[in-house]
């Protein structure tokens, strides 16, 4: 059972023979840099190394808050931009709080059908999971929660295409920018 575990942790296999679901490609390793400067950490892939381990720890190091800066900028872009169509509306129509919550309104539903809402419906094409599977993921993704039931590209028996991975790992970012927005209004709101 144990040559299992360590087959398993090495990317082989028993069904299917594959040998390493392109964990250590440029899109798995992508797809990792990203689940550890977010903190997601699924625990599906980890360094086995006692030099991996320390290179990942310094890359954490400076990665989560060189992350928080890249969080926080984007999200301050997306603010931004937001703001700036809120001005264009009021110019326009003279309309003063109703163009403010129109825009927040409507960059709310964008934001839930770019990060939340659509984002099952490719999970359900390419890993075959339920829509509520997919709905669920990107909810424990972009919280950072992470538990690892669910992660991308890990079944043996599909063929991922290249792309995949590192679109989620973008996807991943904007998400998390866009839900600590989303956070941000709902503490003013309630404060």
């Amino acid at each position: 059972l144990q040559g299992i575990i360590q087959a398993y942790k090495g990317g082989i296999t028993l069904q299917g023979n594959t040998t390493n679901l392109g964990r250590w490609d440029f899109s798995g390793s992508f797809f990792f840099s990203i689940s550890a400067v977010t903190t997601i950490g699924y625990g599906n892939l980890s360094p086995s190394t006692v030099a991996g381990r320390i290179f990942c720890i310094l890359f954490a190091l400076i990665g989560i808050p060189l992350n928080l800066v890249l969080l926080n900028e984007i999200g301050q872009l997306m603010l931004l931009g937001v703001q700036h169509c809120a001005r264009r509306l009021e110019e326009v129509f003279h309309w003063q709080k109703k163009a403010s919550l129109l825009i927040k309104t409507c960059a709310l539903v964008t934001g839930l059908l770019l990060f939340l809402l659509l984002p099952p419906l490719l999970f359900s094409d390419k890993e075959g999971w339920s829509y509520e599977e997919g709905f669920y993921y990107s909810f424990i993704t972009l919280s950072t929660i992470g538990f690892g039931d669910y992660v991308i590209g890990m079944n043996p028996d599909r063929t991922y295409p290249g792309w995949y991975k590192n679109v989620i790992s973008l996807w991943i970012l904007f998400g998390m920018a866009w839900l600590a927005l989303v956070i941000k209004f709902c503490i003013n709101f309630l404060e």
